[in-house]
């Protein structure tokens, strides 16, 4: 019944449709639509594994070189070509009886769908090969082949591997199978696996958190229940958009959109959930009391996900289409989560009563009990002195920001991408430190034959290369290699493309082109660096009109922008102490300071905004300054609530074994609890008390000013029917 019959009174039209979604009848209306379609788009959440693009290649942009080389490449070689190597390692020296082994090792992995090419010492030697096969010490031998498996090379390594690991096992001596497949394999392997153990990790916690938060054994099923079945929905709708529109989805993305919506989601839930128990303290009708909380709580929750969803969709002006593509995939989710909260949440909280929140009934004419709670308590010692506190919290969290010199986003060398020991790692590292090179990286330039010769001579005397070979000519092009000396992910590496891309652009009339692993990654390196400074100007645009729009005030949105800035740049201070002092990895992927920003200022802002847009409603009756104090003591348990989940959920990045994920998911929980704990209870209150109705200018919201702390607000009784 929508809530105009239910009091009798005439209400806009966005309270009635809280109402209606609330009704007696319409509850359960809403509950089986939601089932349906989020059922039905959840159906195809596994396929969206089937849709991911993971080939790093993928994530350029069309102006980077290695791009344009490779258009070239196709006349030479197939693109899903995977060179691949085996490294045998006895620290004795290998035996003959290992080296005849190695031979049937060949012939065996030779037998396996999707492998050609086969090198083994002997056959290497016939065919005159000049780089070595085995070390010089006799201790390190190698094997290499090419994986083919077209455009479902991710899906078929994680099968591979461990055939292939069965082949190479020789009693007393290490094998690993490592180069540019042995990297996939890792990779595949970790991401095939980890989605769902990172979901259950994550559920774990947040049920954890929940449990602890509404010390009730059922109301934490009905936020949880809500979140599995937002992404579910979004992971489905994920699915169909990128088979049919071409958005670009990958492992990582996948991961980040797990932790976020488990996170996001249960933070709404807390919000309405809160509302919804004030609510029902003034309410005897719970369906009344529900149409209230939701009318109360929808525009707070709404304006979050909104500043999400746009932070996230300015990640489209990326040139890295992995960035670009994670933008839009996440925003899905976090917009889906927002519709599952605000329907399906609502629906199953009316459903069950009020005694759902068992052993801690809120009972109609109660007295809310966070007005003399901790959050006031905190508030009235802010009260007196509110200047000195944001001051010298601001100054505190500039002084933090200094640990981010210890940062260094010049990318993730090989043996620091992984948190765990991986065969790629290891067997890249034996190789270089017995002088052996991985055919599987070399750098490729492609060229005008004509100048071939000239090109070859330009390449001859640069550091890092063995010696330029044009392997084959294909009409007016040629293409030459060069097989790296050094791991292809080494400052080492990535010196000698530049070198490279140097001397050929210098040969007249070669229309020289570089690319390989290393020139790719130097080209994802560039193009992250460029995202940095586009893209985080944008964001901070996009949110602080956001913010206008909501708060309609100028002032409060700077200062809020402002207090999250500061935030971020304390996050990344401690974040470099800990990567550096703490991990050991203190090198961190080009495009981290960008993903931190992005989901600290987009997440950030959501507990300003839940702050804000309660202070706004109680400073319309109470005046900006005791407002403010209202605002803390109502909003304060459960945004701090909102705060551990959301840094937990993102916490949980660090049980994959990947650098990256643990470093973003350190920082953005550093970030969250920040923005919860210090920056929104303190700062942001002080700056409040401080200024007044200032806050809100150029608008005459204010209707008074006093400091000091508010009595326990009596709540409005209303009995049901009435």
């Amino acid at each position: 019944m929508p809530l105009s019959v239910l009091t009798g009174r005439v209400l806009p039209m966005h309270r009635q449709i809280a109402g209606t979604l609330t009704g007696p009848i319409t509850k359960w209306i809403v509950l089986v639509a939601v089932i349906l379609i989020a059922g039905g788009l959840a159906s195809f959440a596994g396929k969206l594994i089937d849709v991911q693009n993971n080939e790093t290649e993928s994530w350029l942009p069309e102006s980077a070189e290695s791009t344009k080389a490779f258009e070239k490449l196709e006349a030479f070689q197939d693109p899903y070509d995977v060179g691949t190597t085996v490294v045998y390692f006895r620290e004795s020296g290998l035996t003959d009886a290992d080296l005849a082994a190695i031979e049937e090792h060949g012939s065996e992995i030779e037998q396996l769908d999707g492998i050609k090419n086969v090198l083994t010492p002997v056959r290497a030697a016939a065919a005159d090969i000049p780089a070595p096969f085995v070390s010089e010490d006799g201790q390190v031998a190698k094997l290499e082949f090419t994986l083919n498996y077209g455009d479902k090379l991710w899906e078929e390594l994680p099968d591979l591997k461990p055939e292939v690991d069965d082949i190479i096992a020789i009693d007393g001596v290490d094998s690993y199978l490592a180069g540019a497949g042995g990297q996939n394999a890792d990779a595949a392997t970790i991401f095939s696996s980890g989605d769902a153990n990172l979901l259950l990790i994550t559920l774990g916690v947040v049920i954890l958190i929940l449990l602890a938060t509404y010390r009730s054994p059922v109301l934490w099923l009905l936020p949880i229940i809500s979140a599995v079945v937002g992404l579910g929905a979004s992971m489905g709708l994920l699915y169909f958009l990128a088979k049919n529109t071409g958005l670009t989805v990958n492992g990582q993305t996948q991961f980040i959109l797990t932790v976020l919506v488990i996170g996001a989601g249960t933070d709404y839930a807390l919000l309405l959930v809160a509302r919804y128990r004030e609510e029902l303290r003034r309410h005897e009708n719970r369906h009344e009391a529900m149409a209230f909380a939701l009318h109360r709580a929808a525009p707070a929750i709404f304006a979050s996900a909104a500043t999400v969803v746009v932070g996230l969709l300015c990640l489209l002006f990326a040139d890295l289409n992995s960035t670009a593509g994670m933008g839009p995939a996440n925003a899905v989710g976090v917009a889906v989560t927002f519709l599952v909260m605000v329907t399906l949440l609502p629906a199953l909280l009316v459903i069950c009563g009020r005694w759902v929140f068992w052993p801690f009934v809120p009972h109609f004419g109660t007295t809310e009990p966070t007005a003399s709670g901790l959050w006031a308590k905190v508030g009235r010692g802010i009260a007196p002195r509110p200047r000195i506190v944001w001051i010298g919290t601001a100054a505190a969290l500039f002084v933090l920001c200094f640990g981010f010199l210890r940062l260094d986003t010049s990318g993730i060398p090989s043996d620091e991408q992984y948190t765990q020991d991986q065969d790629s790692v290891t067997g890249q590292s034996i190789l270089v430190d017995h002088g052996l090179v991985d055919a599987s990286t070399p750098i490729q330039v492609v060229a005008n034959a004509a100048e071939s010769d000239a090109v070859v001579a330009a390449m001859s005397d640069i550091d890092g290369i063995a010696a330029p070979v044009v392997v084959a000519t294909e009409g007016d092009t040629a293409l030459i290699i060069a097989e790296l000396t050094s791991d292809p992910y080494s400052d080492a590496a990535f010196d000698a493309v530049h070198d490279v891309r140097d001397a050929v652009s210098g040969v007249p009339g070669a229309d020289a082109l570089t690319t390989g692993l290393s020139a790719v990654t130097v080209d994802i390196m560039d193009a992250s660096a460029r995202d940095n400074k586009v893209i985080i100007p944008i964001v901070l645009g996009a949110v602080l009109l956001i913010l206008i729009g909501l708060l309609r005030s100028v002032v409060g949105p700077v200062l809020l922008i402002g207090t999250v800035i500061l935030s971020f740049g304390a996050a990344l201070g401690i974040s470099g102490l800990i990567f550096d002092f703490i991990y050991g990895a203190e090198h961190t992927d080009p495009g981290f300071p960008l993903f931190a920003f992005v989901f600290l200022v987009a997440l950030g802002i959501d507990y300003n905004i839940f702050l804000m847009t309660r202070v706004r409603e109680e400073a319309a009756v109470h005046g900006t300054r005791r407002g403010s104090l209202i605002a803390l003591s109502s909003t304060g348990g459960v945004i701090t609530s909102a705060g551990l989940v959301l840094a937990a959920t993102f916490a949980m990045l660090g049980t994959m074994p990947l650098t990256f994920t643990l470093q973003l998911g350190t920082t953005v929980a550093i970030g969250v609890l920040l923005d919860t704990m210090i920056v929104r209870s303190v700062l942001v209150t002080a700056l409040n008390l401080d200024l007044g109705g200032k806050i809100w200018w150029p608008s005459k919201l204010d209707q008074g000013n006093s400091v000091s702390s508010p009595p326990a607000a009596e709540p409005e009784k209303v009995p049901a029917g009435l």
